[in-house]
């Protein structure tokens, strides 16, 4: 290991950096094999748009300006951070704001949520330790697991709770040592257990069994996890790391060309709803869609006690959908994308449905 480590905010701002330019150099061949919940080639696509919104964040406030959450009137606000730019979770948490509120696509969804979730056990702390990156682990893989409404083994939320109990063990063994070295352990041992977790995926569902791949979303946060090691350790990424994938091999085609297209539609928003409102939209959208995802933004509700939602659904009709999310609150930023089309982020920004992309 190389004596050069920075476990500081700065080094949280290196990782989604990193990552951002990771996600953008294997987003081709993550389209290609990403097949579930839907084949339509857009996972890799989906991480790097949600990475770069999170990464961008940061660049763009600059020192000082932290965006700490949100108003009593439950608007985001950026400004001077009561703990000041070197709060690591003060960072993250605004990178993970920005992520929620562009997320794209279940596994953008599912990785805001887990960066939001990240930052919780950070807030205070101006250095990452082992104990503090196994309890951020932990506490991201319980939120992500929970955000959906059908969670399914064999995707990136397995990959998460890999890497999660594989740092929690190391950490249990160290007796409390805050030192880099027990850090640097944490994190090896974190991203050893993701690699692990992407291989077993191909095993878990019967969808990717059948096309002989792994899954897309889970190679694509096992790359973000060794991003965060190599920010933290000051190491380069394990290249050798993805060699070996089934369908990860350059030559590999885009395995969903030759399936049918999937019908429907996913729809997107963010909405303030109080704690009972959110619980009936997760209810009814449960009814009439799949791979229902959602998330609270932030942690302050407003005046009224409503708060902030993230909300994902794929449902065959987005009219029904959008009247219920409209019948509930105020929802922004609904966007309504074809199933069937991997989306191009310099595609027309409206769609045929007159929908945001």
């Amino acid at each position: 290991m190389q004596t050069k480590v920075a476990a500081n905010a700065q080094a949280m701002k290196r990782w989604l950096g990193k990552a951002e330019t990771a996600l953008g150099n294997h987003s081709d061949r993550l389209n290609a094999i990403n097949i579930f919940p839907v084949a339509d080639g857009d996972t890799g696509t989906n991480l790097y748009l949600t990475v770069r919104a999170a990464a961008r964040a940061l660049h763009n406030n600059g020192p000082g300006q932290i965006n700490t959450g949100q108003t009593n009137t439950g608007q985001v606000s950026t400004g001077q951070a009561e703990a000041g730019p070197t709060d690591v979770g003060a960072v993250l948490a605004s990178a993970g704001q920005a992520a929620m509120e562009q997320a794209r696509g279940n596994s953008g969804t599912l990785f805001s949520v887990f960066l939001c979730a990240a930052a919780e056990p950070l807030v205070g702390h101006t250095r990452l330790t082992s104990t503090l990156l196994a309890a951020a682990l932990n506490r991201a893989q319980i939120r992500a697991w929970s955000a959906l409404s059908d969670p399914v083994p064999g995707t990136m939320l397995s990959v998460m709770e890999a890497a999660a109990r594989a740092a929690a063990a190391v950490d249990s063994g160290q007796n409390g040592d805050d030192s880099n070295h027990a850090l640097g352990l944490a994190l090896d041992a974190a991203v050893e257990g993701a690699l692990a977790a992407v291989i077993r995926t191909e095993g878990q569902l019967e969808a990717l069994q059948a096309a002989h791949v792994v899954d897309a979303g889970g190679v694509g946060m096992l790359l973000i996890l060794d991003c965060l090691r190599s920010a933290v350790l000051g190491q380069e990424l394990q290249s050798e790391l993805l060699d070996g994938l089934h369908g990860y091999d350059v030559q590999d085609p885009h395995i969903h060309n030759d399936m049918p297209d999937d019908d429907g539609v996913e729809v997107m928003c963010t909405i303030s709803l109080s704690p009972l409102n959110a619980a009936t939209l997760r209810q009814r959208l449960d009814e009439i869609g799949e791979s229902v995802i959602m998330s609270q933004v932030g942690a302050g509700s407003d005046t009224d006690g409503n708060y902030r939602w993230r909300v994902h659904v794929h449902v065959p009709d987005p009219d029904p959908a959008v009247r219920l999310i409209r019948s509930l609150g105020d929802p922004s930023h609904i966007t309504v994308s074809e199933l069937a089309l991997p989306r191009d982020p310099e595609a027309d920004p409206v769609n045929s449905n007159g929908y945001e992309r």
